[in-house]
């Protein structure tokens, strides 16, 4: 008997029409994003530039050799130091054998003795060992260079060797300004009302003395020098004549004049016109000036500052100062960092270019 059961056929949902389409068209996006894309490689690659090959090997190999300088002269300097403190002890020794012969001589002299053979032996000895000691003295001469002074600071680098330290006449001259007590405005601000005590320890200060001490060591001991403060006067060192050249060779005077440098109190503004017209009617006059400042001068005459200084009036102070500078004679700065004068180290530059002097802005750390 045949079914009577009809077999239906399964319908379509309009619903999962729909998200047939949406997976398809997923699909072919996909596919046309990925057809799109640049599928090389992205790495870049660069070309070796065998010019700049050479020159980086030319440098490491200037590193490599300036490491192995270093090491041979800081292994000369401890033998030179070895040998220094070894020739004092001989000079020293010898100094003790000489008293020694002289007190034996005097108790010959004394006693009457008529012993003429032991006096010429003690005589002899005695000028023997004078010739050591001098021989010694000259070669501690000559291995702490022409320097009459030392100065030691951290690191023992050596800034300033592009400078001309040399000079029979050596004028030093230290600016004393407000400005000297700091890098920045507010802080000169802060710091110009506080105490002389707490002025004098200000680090820029301190740092600028030290400038001033270092190029006090590296005058030849042949040379003659003056050292001035200035700011709205000029003051000496020392007291005394301010142009009167003093002699590198009294220890202790040079000594004194950096000591008293110390006591200097920075105020004011900055007359750098008349201490180069000072400078200037000196007789001799100066062959090498050393000059430390932190920017351009800001009063032309005696007496306290009137109101603001613009940077174009600054410039034109500082073009009259130098039409007051005595010729022929070249004038090595040292700058200080200060702020909101940006003119002062193309100027100082201009004026170490025309006098064939220097130009340094030192290292924070320096000297």
């Amino acid at each position: 008997m045949a079914s009577g059961r009809k077999t239906g056929r399964r319908g379509v949902s309009p619903l999962s029409l729909a998200f047939l389409d949406v997976m398809f068209c997923g699909f072919g996006a996909v596919i046309l994003i990925f057809l799109i894309l640049d599928h090389t490689d992205s790495s870049a690659s660069f070309n070796s530039d065998p010019n700049l090959e050479l020159e980086l090997n030319l440098l490491e190999r200037e590193i490599t050799e300036g490491i192995e300088g270093n090491r041979e002269l800081r292994n000369l300097i401890a033998s030179l130091d070895e040998d220094y403190e070894r020739g004092e002890v001989e000079a020293e020794e010898l100094r003790e054998e000489v008293e020694l012969l002289m007190r034996e001589l005097e108790l010959i002299n004394s006693t009457g003795a008529d012993n003429d053979a032991m006096r010429d032996l003690l005589l002899s000895e005695i000028e023997s060992l004078e010739e050591q000691i001098d021989e010694l003295q000259a070669l501690e001469f000559q291995q702490a260079g022409n320097n009459v002074r030392q100065f030691l600071g951290d690191g023992n680098r050596q800034y300033l060797s592009g400078m001309f330290l040399g000079g029979q006449r050596v004028l030093i001259l230290m600016d004393a300004s407000a400005s000297m007590l700091d890098e920045t405005l507010v802080n000169i601000i802060r710091t110009r009302n506080m105490s002389d005590e707490r002025k004098v320890l200000s680090p820029k200060w301190r740092r600028v003395l030290r400038a001033a001490d270092w190029i006090t060591t590296q005058i030849p001991v042949t040379s003659r020098y003056q050292i001035w403060s200035f700011n709205t006067e000029v003051t000496p060192a020392l007291e005394g004549d301010p142009q009167q050249w003093l002699e590198v060779a009294d220890r202790d005077q040079l000594a004194e004049a950096v000591e008293n440098l110390q006591a200097t109190v920075p105020e004011g503004g900055t007359n750098l016109e008349q201490v180069f017209r000072l400078a200037a009617n000196m007789s001799p006059p100066p062959d090498n000036i050393f000059l430390i400042t932190d920017g351009l001068p800001t009063v032309n005459r005696p007496g306290p500052a009137r109101g603001l200084v613009t940077p174009g009036e600054r410039l034109d102070l500082f073009e009259d100062a130098m039409a007051e500078l005595p010729a022929n004679v070249p004038v090595n700065t040292i700058l200080m960092p200060l702020e909101g004068d940006p003119s002062a180290a193309a100027a100082y530059w201009q004026l170490a270019m025309l006098t064939r002097g220097s130009f340094l802005s030192p290292a924070r750390d320096w000297p």
